[in-house]
């Protein structure tokens, strides 16, 4: 008996392409960030120089902290670059380090701060019977160590640069003197200096150390006030020169005046009389 052979059906399909899944898409996103970064590029080399080395600077150092430099010492505040910008926040700091002295309440009208054209300005003002310095002397007092330690761990943590200026009232040595208010002015900036460098700033942070006798009075309508006799700080401003790097402006640019230099001694003489 013959056996019926099965029937087979061959069916083909058409030419038709199948479904390619979603290959095409990860090609079409590499080529449109291909095409945003050659924009990108594009732009970059038709920008000023300044925003094509700030934009380098980010990917050389994107946490931006490879500039702030600091101290060893121990404090409240936080490491960064003092400018225009963040000028209020220093100011803001310092005060609360300084309120946290024991005699704040009797200092606090002595200490003035201020933001100028060449940075933070801090004065610390005498009065009659003297606040920081003995009478006539350049010699420190306890409060003048304590509060110029305080600022010194505050400033120490900046890069920035510090001036320091001594002043005084406008009331002459007697005239056969050999020390006069120039030297005491110069002499008290000096030992605030010391007092700062060996409490927090670093050596290479003063710039300059200058004495102006009477010669910026505060009170210019009352030469002989007590206040005339005071010790400046100056925290510079951070500013870039022509390569964009960063560098402190020194105050006599600042001011417009040229650099005033004296002649005073290293070390002070002995008191002579006919000075408060």
């Amino acid at each position: 008996m013959d056996k019926t052979r099965p029937i087979i059906i061959i069916k083909k399909k058409g030419g038709h392409g199948g479904h390619h899944g979603g290959a095409w898409k990860v090609a079409y996103a590499d080529f449109v960030t291909a095409m945003m970064a050659l924009f990108i590029v594009l732009w970059l080399m038709n920008s000023s120089k300044q925003i094509q080395v700030a934009i380098g600077g980010y990917f050389k150092d994107p946490t931006g902290t490879a500039k702030k430099v600091g101290s060893n010492m121990a404090g409240t505040g936080d490491n960064f670059t003092l400018n225009r910008e963040n000028m209020p926040k220093l100011k803001e700091q310092l005060q609360q380090a300084i309120r946290q002295m024991t005699d704040f309440e009797k200092l606090k009208t002595h200490i003035e701060m201020t933001i100028t054209s060449e940075g933070l300005r801090i004065e610390l003002s005498e009065s009659a019977t003297g606040t920081f310095f003995d009478s006539g002397s350049p010699k420190l007092n306890e409060d003048g160590r304590r509060l110029l330690a305080t600022l010194a761990q505050e400033l120490g943590k900046l890069p920035n640069k510090i001036s320091i200026e001594g002043h005084t009232d406008a009331k002459p040595y007697t005239a056969s003197a050999t020390y006069g208010n120039w030297e005491l002015s110069s002499d008290r900036a000096n030992a605030a200096r010391r007092v700062m460098q060996a409490a927090g700033i670093r050596a290479d942070q003063v710039t300059q150390v200058r004495g102006f006798a009477d010669q910026h009075l505060r009170k210019q309508d009352a030469p002989l006030d007590p206040s005339n006799r005071r010790i400046s700080l100056i925290v510079q401003y951070i500013v870039k020169n022509e390569d964009d790097e960063e560098k402190p402006a020194a105050a006599s640019e600042q001011k417009g005046e040229p650099k005033k230099e004296n002649a005073a001694p290293a070390t002070a003489p002995e008191k002579p009389a006919g000075k408060p």
